[in-house]
């Protein structure tokens, strides 16, 4: 399911609403017969709602019979077509999907739409790898691994945190059987189908770049700083004073110190400023 939908939104675009049956890979029905819980998402329903696209649960006989009389052609033709063509594995049988059956089906029973226009939006995300995965929250042990039952991932010191114990990751399984570890943008670890790391080559930084880019990247030094435009001439104060009185303190020809000197009338010694003559 979430390969056929991958394709559909690469090769067509991103649509408005999926219109299905209430299914367990698409709702979470709590009591059989009841509506569809719209709070607790499948794994198709959380790929849809990042994606924008509305999904729409079909209650009335009328919407089931549709997609039954859809599945029961498809479940009465495509043996025997496979059969012919001498199809006898899994990868064979979708290059025969995607090759052949697909497009000779559509011509025979597809019907001219009402509206000329489409609803169809190009997709610009670049990371739909890890919408149309499965993905699962987990706690990071102290050994620095995460695991889904019998299956356990071995992550790699971080460089931006001491250690990621009890930090609650996402583990993404990608259609292509590989995993990925990510804790908010950052790609904590990459592995094959059995649990082996992958070195991926470092993403492309700047514009254009993914988030993996600005996980680790070092400050760059731009040489020396430019000197302020400030004239190093002293300036005028921008706070108006009035002049400032000055008062020469002379006692019997003797500064406060003690000593006795002859003053320069030119020079004035002891000066204090009144602090009325600070007000604007």
């Amino acid at each position: 399911m979430m390969a056929g939908l991958r394709q559909v939104v690469e090769t067509k675009g991103v649509f408005c609403s999926l219109y299905s049956d209430r299914g367990s890979h698409f709702f979470v029905t709590l009591k059989a017969g009841e509506k569809v819980d719209p709070y607790r998402l499948t794994q198709v329903g959380r790929a849809m709602k990042e994606l924008g696209i509305q999904m729409i649960p079909a209650y009335s006989p009328q919407a089931r019979g549709r997609s039954e009389r859809g599945f029961g052609t498809w479940q009465n033709r495509l043996p025997q077509e496979l059969r012919l063509a001498k199809i006898t594995t899994i990868e064979g049988a979708n290059q025969f999907l995607k090759d052949r059956y697909i497009g000779e089906f559509n011509r025979m029973f597809s019907k001219p739409a009402a509206e000329k226009a489409t609803a169809f939006r190009k997709c610009g995300r670049k990371d739909l790898e890890e919408v149309f995965s499965i993905q699962t929250e987990r706690t990071v042990d102290n050994d620095n691994t995460v695991a889904i039952r019998d299956r356990h991932w071995q992550l790699d010191r971080s460089p931006f945190r001491r250690t990621l114990a009890g930090c609650t990751v996402t583990i993404c399984e990608h259609l292509d059987n590989t995993v990925t570890v990510r804790w908010g943008p950052h790609l904590l670890g990459s592995f094959d189908a059995v649990g082996r790391p992958i070195e991926r080559a470092p993403k492309r930084r700047g514009k254009g770049g993914t988030l993996e880019a600005c996980g680790n990247q070092t400050p760059v030094s731009t040489g020396a700083h430019r000197p302020l435009g400030i004239s190093p001439t002293t300036r005028d104060s921008h706070v108006p004073t009035a002049p400032t009185p000055v008062v020469a303190s002379q006692r019997n020809g003797k500064t406060k110190e003690g000593g006795s000197r002859r003053l320069n009338p030119n020079r004035t010694t002891n000066v204090s400023i009144e602090p009325d003559n600070l007000k604007s």
